[in-house]
């Protein structure tokens, strides 16, 4: 009584009575079709808002640690590299303008944990007496049995809550020196320790040095007339407070939002799960619309009927997705802390941050791709001729479409891809990637009108090939209809599979290059990007003498700050010779002219700092005028003799030979060294006796452990991909059953007529399963085209774009050609399996409802 008083009376009304009693049957009768759209738009959303908690909670935490360790001056004096003579404080200390100066040295150290294995920790050394006022979080707090004096005493540390989980009393330093914890700090973030500055400074032979000071300004000093009053000399810069978290911000943004981009593919095959879903259900229903029609029910009532089931399936799917997606957040920030791969927030184990905004941004969009999957059924239910519907004679509800438009989205997507990037982001490419997908998508009707055209005279003579062409040719929008989810999921996990393998294979060939050696020997705080601690010139001469040792080869790393607005560089000095073969270079090394000293640059010099080749590269001659010299010297100039790959040191690095490095600076101590062993020659021997030459601690790795350890990094980072290209793949082999099921059950009528015409139930299978493979086969072919395009884009464009460095091409053809093949496969045996449930007895009655 309800739907008839609905049907009388269409409204708005009686949309929302036959949601409650038409679709809600729909929904009880096809619970696990209905419960795949929802767990496809669940996946994307959860994906999605689950990378967005991680990013947002590390870099909160980021920022937080870094307020807390530095505080909140006004300014802050830094090194460019290592440290500072402190004479420089008095001057600092004794400026009119200057109401509090605090000094800072900053160092690193290994430690022995609870668990017996060696920590990195940061030890800060201040003046107790001063930086309550600047840096609040590093004021040191007695316990409450430690003796008065405690904060100056020189054996004493203070432990932040996390280095407080990791140590207990007394703490071994990598030099030997055993320290007593005398208190804590309050300061947040990865394990940290504050001693007396001087304490500091004795402990690790850093006598009258220091990394920062800190310094608030009295009131009304305007920041920059201060700044260019100081006349500070080289190696020292003026930075704003918060100015770290604010440059790790701003480098990871790039990173960031490719993760989120990554992310939402999810939901854009989601959405053409829901369009498969839908297309079904209006096609197995279609008889009963256009009887609703009869009734009353006009065609804009039944598209609102439609949408308003997306609109439901997308809803349910969201919440779900922001309840999935804030659990796979808080567990990926307990199991691998608060970074993805990127190495921005390494070290970071940050607390989840729960963001209602977003969650309402990403449930939004969820819910989007639900009622843009749901738009194309809806029409269809919508342009349903009610009588020839009744009398079950189906037709190709799509309208034509010109291929101009398709044309003119995809000529526009190759112009988008070559804009620039917009603040670092390459929203042009990410543009191009949408136009490219949207333009191939919608010329499926245009590109298989124009293969079946050509191929009907061929089979004209041949009746079962002849009917499965003919009823594309016909009916090619419904062609087109099921071919566009296996191109959708095809296309994005053909793109996702040539990136990732791209990447994988240049970063081996780099590997190649930059391991030469059997054996690395380095300092064990050289991976932390330390210089406290080096290898002297002694100990690799009496390397060289270790028998089974054919070759030595060194290298000094150092940690340059040559812009306060970005990271750090790495300085690379180490014996080039010929850079062809010692560095992967992008293209051909320069020749340096005389009287300058050639660098070859890492690319993300060239984007960050504008290194390009030729030229000469004057930021690093302000670094070494910093320096002490080894003896007086011409000013030197750097010239830019070629780029090369690093995917090690993403903010960029600097590689110049050994002997100019020594030559300017006197220094010939090392970080790391390179062995070459002779036949017969055992690893574990040579590491035995290199450590009884050398008390310093020292690591060994072999080119197999790095390969492997490389590699596996390398996985973890792109795991969010891998699985990106699963759920792809799943989706779109849904998408096809899906569609295929939609458009066979909707020609039950039209079976049972062709068997009343002499085709037996095995030869209207064939038919059926030749459409399938037909179509499956354009739509891989179509879906491996447009995936190779969209994968050009991310290869050369998005990646060069965020992360500043470059890749080879290279195409995994046995996977390509397997994906295509699984599809078509699929496609053959998800129609033979729909039309094998139309076509039986069924189908003949069916003929009779219209006599």
């Amino acid at each position: 009584m309800q739907d008839r008083r609905a049907l009388r009376n269409p409204n708005r009304s009686a949309v929302r009575s036959l949601l409650a009693s038409f679709s809600w049957q729909e929904l009880v009768h096809h619970p696990w079709r209905n419960a795949a759209a929802v767990v496809a738009v669940m996946l994307g959303v959860a994906l999605a808002f689950s990378v967005h908690l991680i990013n947002a909670s590390a870099l909160s935490e980021f920022s937080s640690a870094v307020s807390a360790a530095g505080g909140q001056p006004d300014l802050e004096l830094r090194a460019t590299q290592g440290q500072f003579d402190e004479a420089i404080y008095t001057r600092i200390a004794g400026h009119t303008d200057v109401a509090l100066a605090s000094p800072v040295l900053e160092l690193s150290t290994l430690v022995t944990g609870q668990d017996g294995r060696r920590q990195l920790l940061k030890v800060l050394g201040v003046d107790a007496l001063v930086v309550a006022a600047v840096a609040p979080g590093l004021m040191p707090v007695p316990d409450k049995n430690a003796e008065r004096l405690a904060l100056l005493a020189p054996d004493t540390l203070f432990l932040n809550p996390a280095a407080q989980q990791l140590l207990t009393s007394p703490v071994q330093l990598q030099n030997g020196l055993s320290l007593r914890v005398a208190g804590s700090v309050g300061a947040t973030g990865p394990p940290l320790a504050v001693m007396d500055i001087g304490a500091a400074q004795q402990a690790f032979g850093r006598l009258g040095q220091l990394s920062r000071i800190d310094l608030r300004l009295r009131s009304g000093v305007d920041r920059a007339t201060f700044i260019q009053a100081l006349s500070l000399p080289p190696g020292i810069t003026a930075a704003e407070p918060g100015d770290a978290a604010q440059r790790i911000s701003n480098l990871s943004r790039a990173y960031r939002v490719n993760l989120t981009v990554l992310a939402l593919v999810a939901l854009f095959t989601g959405a053409f799960l829901v369009f498969s879903v839908l297309s079904l259900s209006v096609a197995k229903r279609a008889q009963q619309f256009a009887l609703l029609g009869v009734l009353g029910l006009t065609g804009r009532e039944r598209l609102q009927l439609v949408l308003w089931e997306s609109l439901v399936l997308g809803s349910i799917g969201s919440l779900a997705g922001i309840a999935l997606g804030t659990g796979l957040a808080a567990l990926a920030l307990r199991l691998l802390g608060g970074d993805l791969g990127g190495g921005y927030f390494a070290g970071v184990a940050p607390r989840l941050q729960w963001d209602g905004l977003a969650a309402l941004v990403y449930g939004a969009l969820g819910v989007a791709a639900a009622l843009v999957g749901g738009w194309w059924p809806a029409r269809a239910a919508q342009r349903l001729p009610p009588a020839q519907t009744l009398k079950g004679l189906g037709a190709d509800l799509g309208r034509g479409h010109r291929h101009g438009l398709s044309l003119a989205l995809v000529l526009l997507g190759v112009l988008l891809a070559l804009a620039p990037p917009v603040f670092g982001i390459p929203l042009g490419a990410y543009l191009s990637v949408a136009l490219l997908l949207v333009g191939g998508i919608t010329a499926l009707p245009w590109l298989i009108a124009a293969l079946y055209d050509r191929l009907a005279p061929l089979l004209a003579h041949r009746l079962l090939p002849m009917l499965a062409i003919e009823r594309a040719r016909r009916v090619r929008q419904s062609a087109a209809v099921a071919v566009s989810g296996v191109v959708a999921s095809l296309s994005l996990a053909v793109a996702l599979t040539v990136m990732v393998a791209s990447f994988r294979d240049s970063m081996v060939q780099w590997l190649d290059v930059v391991l030469p050696a059997d054996l690395y020997v380095r300092t064990a705080t050289a991976s932390a990007g330390n210089d406290a601690q080096t290898l002297p010139p002694s100990l690799v001469q009496a390397v060289a003498q270790i028998p089974g040792v054919q070759r030595v080869a060194t290298q000094r790393t150092r940690a340059l700050l040559l812009d306060p607005g970005k990271p750090s560089v790495t300085l690379i000095a180490r014996q080039i010779g010929d850079p062809a073969r010692s560095l992967p270079l992008v293209g051909a090394a320069l020749p340096v002219p005389p009287g300058q000293i050639g660098i070859y640059v890492s690319e993300p010099m060239v984007d960050l700092y504008g290194a390009q080749p030729g030229t000469t590269f004057t930021p690093l001659l302000k670094t070494f005028e910093a320096l002490p010299q080894a003896a007086p010297a011409p000013p030197a100039t750097f010239f830019v003799a070629g780029v090369w790959r690093d995917y090690a040191r993403q903010f960029g690095a600097i590689s110049l030979e050994q002997a100019d490095f020594v030559r300017l600076t006197g220094d010939a101590s090392v970080n790391d060294m390179a062995l070459w062993l002779g036949d017969g020659a055992r690893e574990a021997d040579v590491q035995q006796a290199i450590r009884a030459l050398s008390d310093a601690p020292l690591e060994f790795s072999s080119v197999s452990q790095i390969r492997a350890t490389s590699l596996k990094i390398f996985d973890r980072s792109f795991a969010v991909t891998y699985w990106l290209q699963a759920v792809a793949i799943a989706i779109g082999l849904f998408g096809v059953a899906a569609s295929f099921s939609a458009q066979v059950l909707a020609r039950r009528k039209e079976f049972g007529l062709l068997a009343h015409l002499g085709l037996t139930q095995r030869q209207i299978l064939a038919v059926v399963a030749g459409e399938g493979a037909a179509w499956t086969l354009i739509g891989s072919v179509a879906g491996l085209a447009l995936g190779l395009a969209v994968s050009m884009v991310l290869v050369f464009v998005v990646n060069p774009q965020s992360f500043h460095w470059t890749m080879d091409l290279h195409l995994p053809w046995p996977r390509l050609l397997a994906l295509c093949a699984a599809v078509v496969l699929a496609g053959t045996v998800t129609a033979w399996l729909a039309g094998r449930a139309a076509a039986g007895h069924d189908a003949v009655l069916a003929v009779k409802e219209d006599w």
